[in-house]
């Protein structure tokens, strides 16, 4: 055991061994019933060099009521701190700027890692310079994070040659966004003409992955949070149910927020600024869910200009300069927001069609390609569109369409500003000195709100989706099928949702499946084009085909009626009038309600810690010689000894009290050349019972009865001398809601002053060294064990089988061996 292990990993690996993790006990003796019930504790973690050591032992010991607590200070953390299979917990610092807990050393990707929780709230602290997420959430229900930040320290993160510490961290972390860097620094006429700096901070794609990442999760809310310098997105909620952010920031990430495969989101007075982009809501494909219905209101995505400088991924397809992104998502009512000096438009409204076969276009039958049904009304536009990022020579090279597509898209604008109906317009928008052709390249625009113009046609030869019984799948009250990727996939996507297949010509039902309404009440500033419907790729067939590698391909007689066909489509339609829906349609698209999380109510399945008085009331009595104390198996003692397992307190190989059962494994794991003890202890009048295969249980295990406890010790061997290192106890426990689970309880032995050796309770285990005079002879002498002499297991050990093994005559000193 070069380092001990988390208690989720201990639980894992026993679970295995045994077969019988989790299973009901046969018995109803009391020794095993869970605790009476009590207020939860304030688990205090000081600033000090045992810092790491006490939070993650907080963090596997926490129970609900439980609040962890870091004192005021910058903090180095060597490990992820993990919380799982807990509930109503509370991890709280005294201030976002005043507690940082800094992951620079930490070996793991994850900083703070929350799993398969109900009932977690985070406040008042920042997490940085972690390698992947800083705050993650996975299959958490009602997860609360407030007045957090994640951070990463400028040019580089846990790479930064200028790291945030415990001098500068008040100050290094109050990031402003005034000038980002908006050209990338790694193309090489960039370091000679472009904007590669930024005074305010430098990005990194060194940095982490995502801030603040809940994922595959239920009623979260993100409020009075930041995140600064993240190479993927800022502030992120995936795959979830009824998610809200709320008065939060994101700067300098490549996504300031991403919201994905979200049902029911609400995103309210958050300020996106200095990003690749600022918000984007959509859903990617193949994923657990299929999102539908946000709101984005209130907010603020100003001057999200930075380059990309993601390493991969989808963000890598985000051009700079986005305000907001939605793609193949329907239902987004977008209002009261303001969007201001954005290089490429305020919103960009597109679709997986734009994206080419084999280059980002997913195969998925089961995602619809389209935003349907956003609703865009009493938002403000500065200033968006007025400085489309150019590609790179990487970008040519590489042929990235994403990465060219800001630049085509302003062709496409210059070309429609050529055609006589558009020469006022582009007049007022400051577009006149453009004359026949660009002026120069900085003259190409985006706009305020920009679409690719691309609806899908009725197919009428793609029947309704099946399930894998041959059942038509689920549908939401419009017709549409609600998709997981556990449906099978198909090589069409059904859409008849979208059309009134009554009627002979089959039209399209708007306004809900018209792409979005965007209302008069909209203020938008004179400098820019407000709105251009760009086609999509239409109309570039040619310079789509010579940029493939083989110019003479125009010529083919297919592709040349398709370019030409297409070419009327090369100029933008700025024609904003046929999103009034009020106008168009009669009516308009519903207002969203908003996201309402419900108050969170314990389920009872997991027990508050007793109080210390419970414990001491268990644990410090005089106990019986040879009697293992079975009264306190419901908790947790602080000291080995307190359960009276082993004849000898100071040696975990002696004697086990109350007829405990020696036993081996048929398969043993391999634990940095650790010799093992394994003993079982049962409670008095109770028996394992044995269980037979059946249609609920493919494999036989033994049922052990309530306040069982197991226990398997680690012993290393160096010059002669074997010295025990850990005792792991699993204990079989009822809780006060009558679950019967198996605890892990890890105990690290040390000597005292006097020499004499104690284990006391560490849940995040301790590191031991291995002796080095083993080295590797141990495997091999384990194999020739009866003609070797350097072997410091006995012979015996290797007619080891599934039953108990108890040999006093393996050593003169009558210790006996079960490896």
């Amino acid at each position: 055991m070069t380092q001990g292990k988390s208690l989720l990993a201990f639980l894992v690996f026993s679970c295995v061994a045994l077969s019988a993790c989790g299973g009901s006990g046969s018995g109803s003796a009391s020794p095993g019933d869970g605790p009476s019930q009590s207020t939860g504790r304030v688990l205090r973690i000081a600033q000090s060099e045992n810092a790491t050591r006490d939070a993650l032992n907080a963090f596997i010991d926490a129970r609900p009521g439980d609040v962890i607590e870091f004192a005021c200070g910058f903090y180095n953390i060597d490990k992820t701190l993990l919380l799982t299979a807990t509930e109503d917990v509370t991890i709280k610092g005294c201030g976002i700027n005043d507690t940082v807990l800094s992951f620079r050393e930490n070996n793991n990707p994850e900083g703070i890692l929350i799993d398969s929780v109900r009932g977690v709230t985070i406040q008042d602290m920042t997490v940085a310079d972690t390698d992947g997420n800083a705050f993650e959430l996975r299959s958490v229900d009602h997860g609360t994070l407030q007045r957090v930040r994640a951070f990463w320290s400028s040019g580089g993160g846990r790479a930064s040659p200028t790291p945030i510490n415990a001098s500068n961290f008040r100050e290094a972390t109050q990031v402003a966004c005034t000038d980002p860097a908006t050209v990338d620094p790694s193309a090489l006429e960039n370091g000679l003409l472009g904007d590669t700096t930024s005074p305010d901070y430098t990005v990194s794609q060194k940095s982490g992955r995502y801030g603040i990442y809940p994922v595959n999760s239920r009623n979260i809310l993100i409020d009075e949070s930041e995140s600064i310098g993240a190479s993927d997105a800022g502030i992120y909620v995936g795959q979830t149910n009824n998610a809200i952010i709320r008065n939060s920031r994101a700067a300098f990430n490549v996504f300031g927020f991403e919201i994905e495969n979200v049902q029911g989101g609400e995103y309210a007075d958050n300020i996106a600024e200095c990003n690749t982009g600022g918000f984007l809501i959509y859903d990617l494909d193949n994923i657990s869910q299929y999102g539908e219905r946000s709101l984005m209101h209130g907010n603020t995505a100003r001057m999200n200009n930075t380059y990309n400088f993601t390493e991969g991924g989808f963000v890598s397809n985000v051009p700079p300069g986005s305000g907001m992104i939605t793609l193949a998502y329907d239902r987004i009512d977008v209002f009261d927001n303001l969007f201001e000096d954005n290089n490429t438009a305020g919103i960009i409204h597109t679709s997986y069609q734009l994206f080419p076969e084999g280059a980002g276009r997913p195969t998925d039958g089961k995602i619809d390609f389209y935003t349907e049904g956003m609703h865009i009304f009493r938002n403000e536009f500065r200033n968006n569109g007025n400085g489309l990022p150019l590609p790179t020579t990487n970008d040519l090279q590489n042929q990235d369409l994403t990465r060219l597509l800001p630049a085509l898209i302003g062709v496409k604008t210059q070309a429609a500003c050529l055609l006589p109906q558009n020469l006022l317009l582009c007049t007022a928008a400051g577009l006149s000195q453009l004359g026949p052709l660009p002026a120069s390249p900085t003259h190409i625009r985006g706009a305020h709100i920009l679409w690719d113009g691309l609806l899908d046609p009725y197919d009428e030869e793609c029947q309704y989706p099946k399930g894998a019984d041959g059942q038509p799948i689920a549908q939401d009250e419009n017709g549409k099928p609600i998709h997981t990727n556990m449906d099978q996939n198909q090589d069409c996507h059904y859409n008849g949702y979208k059309f009134d297949t009554s009627q002979a010509d089959n039209p399209r039902i708007q306004p809900q499946y018209f792409a979005s309404c965007i209302d008069d009440s909209n203020s938008f500033s004179s400098d820019s084009l407000t709105y251009a419907n760009f086609h999509g790729t239409q109309g570039l067939e040619a310079l789509l085909i010579a940029l493939d590698g083989d110019p003479t391909a125009v010529l083919d007689s297919a592709n040349l009626t398709t370019i030409l066909t297409n070419l009327p489509n090369l100029p933008s339609d700025f024609e904003l009038s046929r999103h009034d829906c009020q106008a168009r349609f009669k009516q308009n698209l519903p207002p969203i309600q908003p996201i309402v999380i419900p108050p969170f109510e314990p389920s009872g399945d997991f027990d508050p810690a007793p109080s210390d008085e419970e414990v001491a009331a268990l644990c410090e009595v005089q106990n019986q010689p040879g009697v293992v104390n079975f009264n306190a198996a419901p908790v947790n003692c602080p000291r080995l000894e307190q359960y009276n397992l082993f004849a000898d307190q100071e040696d975990p190989t002696s004697q086990p009290n109350s007829d405990g059962l020696p036993f081996v494994l048929n398969t043993k794991l391999f634990s940095d050349y650790a010799v093992k003890y394994r003993v079982a202890y049962l409670p008095p009048g109770t028996q394992a019972t044995y269980s037979a295969p059946g249609a609920t249980k493919p494999r036989a295990t033994l049922e052990f009865p309530v306040g069982t406890i197991i226990a398997k010790t680690f012993s290393f061997v160096e010059n002669g001398q074997e010295t025990a290192a850990e005792t792991r106890l699993l204990i079989k426990r009822r809780n006060s809601s009558g679950m019967v689970i198996w605890n892990g309880l890890p105990y690290v032995w040390t000597p005292d002053n006097s020499g004499k050796r104690f284990a006391t309770l560490q849940p995040a285990g301790a590191p031991t060294r291995r002796p080095g005079t083993l080295k590797m002879s141990t495997p091999a002498c384990a194999i020739r064990a009866q003609q070797s002499t350097r072997c410091p297991m006995p012979t015996s050990a290797l007619a080891a089988t599934p039953t108990a093994i108890w040999n006093p005559a393996a050593r003169p000193s009558g210790r006996k061996y079960a490896i």
